[in-house]
């Protein structure tokens, strides 16, 4: 299979990587993410750009692109973006959010919701993580009730990407327990909903720029419009949002992999140690092959995920394996390249100590990758 990019998408590539470097890299960047701050301008701009909207039909305000070039796209902007945060924020929208609504929604789903997410007017949020139920997603508490016409939920979310900042909601509940798999609705809310609050923003370690939030929801009050798809087949939609993310969120992840090789072979050339560069000592050519290698897998994961999806083929497995092998080999670029830069990568100056917070966030998301393990396994039927 031939993974080298058409036309369409080398343009866009290009054109991420012109934006980003131009729009998106201000100098409040790095105070920015020691604030823990997310910077709404630029998801606004991304917006204006069109890369929210990128595999979204132009009907509903998006470009009409397909995934292949979406990824592309996105690599783009991890390649010439500092600010990891507000990439991971932004995919994390698009794959969870806007693409669950056009797979999923009614005609005036779609026209409501989308253009706003495809423009940067609105930001998407998923809500299905709960403090009991975070990889064993399907015992959530959170309940949806139905009288009459409208539907009650009470419950909360935890671990929610974009929680404290999102305008627009997808949130999983259970309308009968007891049903399991079978019992879980996808519902539409939107922030200032009565009843529906979010009660804090939860600090972390990276990914500072992409705020993460608690919810509840205490009688929330529904009219049966804001039903994504059937009742008891939230389970279709919530597996659809995953297989997306995992498959397609790290795509701007191989982008910043590669500049940090960049960066790598830049030092490693000019850093004189010895009488002699020290890309010539072993140890740090190595490292910088193994960095390579590293990406160079990563970047064929994400790109064949992207092409079976073109294809419409099965590409459950492939997204597990794309999240799995991309996140682990992130870290450990990420740690390479701190070590190749010496005392310097260890502050915060370099920005390097920052892609390595950032990475780790990567192998616990969208399913920790002990649970991708568990997935890939059961596939082979072990």
């Amino acid at each position: 299979m031939d993974f080298g990019l058409s036309e369409s998408q080398r343009r866009w590539y290009d054109e991420a990587v012109r934006f980003g470097r131009e729009e998106l890299n201000d100098p409040e960047a790095t105070a920015r993410e020691q604030r823990g701050e997310f910077w709404r301008e630029g998801y606004e701009r991304c917006g204006r750009f069109g890369v929210l909207g990128l595999p979204v039909p132009a009907e509903y305000g998006g470009k009409g692109q397909d995934i292949p070039t979406a990824v592309s796209a996105m690599e783009g902007l991890g390649y010439s973006c500092v600010d990891t945060g507000l990439i991971f924020a932004l995919n994390a929208s698009l794959w969870t959010i806007t693409m669950p609504i056009l797979a999923f929604g009614t005609e005036a789903q779609k026209a409501r919701y989308l253009p706003p997410l495809c423009d940067g007017r609105s930001f998407g949020a998923n809500g299905a993580s709960e403090p009991e139920a975070g990889s064993d997603i399907f015992s959530m508490t959170t309940r949806a009730e139905r009288k009459g016409d409208r539907w009650i939920l009470n419950g909360r979310k935890v671990w929610i990407t974009g929680g404290p900042i999102a305008d627009t909601f997808l949130i999983f509940a259970t309308t009968d327990p007891t049903k399991g798999v079978l019992g879980i609705t996808a519902f539409l809310i939107e922030r200032g909903t009565p009843g529906f609050r979010v009660v804090r923003e939860i600090p972390k370690l990276g990914m500072r720029t992409a705020p993460m939030g608690e919810l509840v929801f205490e009688g929330v009050e529904l009219p049966a419009e804001n039903l994504l798809g059937r009742e008891g087949r939230g389970s279709r939609i919530f597996n659809a949002a995953l297989e997306w993310e995992r498959g397609a969120i790290l795509a701007s992840v191989v982008g910043t992999m590669q500049r940090q090789l960049d960066r790598c072979i830049k030092r490693a050339r000019a850093r004189k140690q010895f009488g002699q560069s020290i890309g010539k000592f072993q140890s740090v050519s190595n490292r910088i092959v193994d960095m390579m290698t590293r990406l160079e897998t990563a970047r064929w994961m994400v790109h064949r995920y992207a092409w079976l999806k073109q294809q419409d083929k099965d590409a459950s497995i492939a997204s597990s394996m794309a999240k799995l092998h991309v996140s682990e080999c992130f870290v450990q670029n990420s740690l390479d390249a701190i070590r190749i830069f010496g005392a310097s990568g260890y502050t915060v100056e370099e920005g390097l100590e920052r892609d390595l917070r950032d990475g780790v966030g990567g192998v616990l998301f969208s399913g920790t990758n002990d649970i991708q393990r568990n997935i890939i396994s059961q596939h082979l039927r072990l």
